[in-house]
């Protein structure tokens, strides 16, 4: 048959085999922010897998921007050479390797999911959170974030830079800047985090403005021939916070700005948030954007099948389609959808004799 979702797109340089995308996932596998062997083959299964791009997960460009101790960091050039070995192989796999830059703000400094995923104080080996405002996540951690004065927000903008040089050298083609799932710029984003009263907070210019001055600075390094992508959430779930119509409206701006493509995930900001969940419940929202907007868009959140991810491309809800915690049950994903959707695929020729 012909298929939508494994037909070939073109994003700036370079041709996606197809519209399967590895999502960024959180793996809190490192020590002191390096990439590891569990990176390695983490993310070199699914490029081995016949996924067209490997997104690594969300990758701090700084220390105090780490979600937890074990995240994965690009603040320092020695973190380059392990990444680059993992691009490497991504790339002898038909595969594209991409990159999620990200800082947590204030939902930094916390244990890793098995270990409860809890707030962690200085004696513990935590450390001290930034936000747009001094506003806690939940009510009872042991300290308030700082809110960044304009020398703090200076040296986030520029560490974002940094991140982006150091990208580039460790062969990464595809970036993605994290403006979603209430992490700093999120807080930014949102009235609900963000109760400023300087030229970062109060109107939507205001609020949008931390995230421009991200955008500029990653260009500065970032190749203009490869894709940039913008990770948002579409909704805050939350009363009073940032909706779907102010995403439509930031994207129809980073579009005009050259970005390539806008991730569209939801939530994440507050605890409060009511989340209506089921199947593909973010898609409409892609769907949304792209349709008023005209800019490229990938959808995420519930897409656990071939026929499920076929429609939502040939529908034209999305351009793209992000897999998460599906890929993390089967990194093979892309090939069993080929042969579900009777699609011919190459398969890695180690594995061939398996494909009938």
């Amino acid at each position: 048959m012909t298929s939508k979702l494994f037909s070939p797109v073109q994003i700036k340089s370079l041709t996606f085999k197809n519209r399967i995308t590895i999502s960024p996932m959180c793996q809190y596998s490192s020590t002191d922010g390096f990439a590891t062997n569990w990176h390695l083959v983490h993310l070199g299964s699914r490029a081995s897998g016949g996924a067209a791009l490997i997104i690594q997960e969300a990758t701090a460009v700084c220390p105090e921007g780490r979600i937890s101790p074990a995240d994965l960091g690009i603040w320092k050039d020695e973190q380059i050479e392990k990444m680059k070995t993992i691009n490497q192989f991504i790339i002898s796999q038909n595969s594209i390797p991409g990159i999620q830059l990200a800082h947590a703000g204030r939902k930094a400094s916390v244990s890793e999911p098995w270990n409860g995923n809890k707030k962690l104080d200085f004696a513990q080996g935590g450390w001290q959170t930034v936000s747009s405002s001094a506003l806690p996540y939940h009510e009872n951690e042991p300290f308030l974030p700082v809110a960044l004065d304009k020398i703090g927000i200076q040296k986030v903008i520029s560490d974002f830079k940094s991140a982006t040089k150091r990208a580039v050298e460790a062969g990464f083609q595809v970036l993605e800047i994290h403006g979603a799932h209430g992490y700093l710029l999120h807080q930014f984003l949102s009235p609900l985090t963000n109760n400023r009263t300087d030229e970062y907070g109060g109107s939507f210019e205001n609020r949008i403005r931390f995230t421009l001055e991200i955008l500029e600075a990653v260009q500065s390094e970032w190749p203009e021939n490869l894709p940039l992508f913008v990770r948002i959430s579409a909704t805050d779930w939350a009363e009073g916070g940032w909706d779907i119509e102010e995403s439509v409206q930031l994207s129809k701006i980073l579009k005009e700005k050259g970005v390539d493509l806008i991730d569209v995930s939801s939530g994440g900001l507050v605890s409060h948030q009511q989340i209506a969940i089921g199947p593909g419940y973010q898609v409409s929202f892609a769907e949304k954007i792209k349709k008023e907007t005209e800019i490229l868009t990938s959808a995420v959140g519930l897409i656990t099948t071939s026929s499920q991810a076929e429609a939502i491309v040939s529908d034209g809800k999305a351009d793209l389609v992000m897999f998460a915690r599906e890929s993390l049950r089967n990194p093979n994903l892309a090939l069993d959808f080929a042969k579900e959707l009777g699609v011919e695929v190459s398969w890695p020729k180690q594995y061939e004799r398996a494909k009938k």
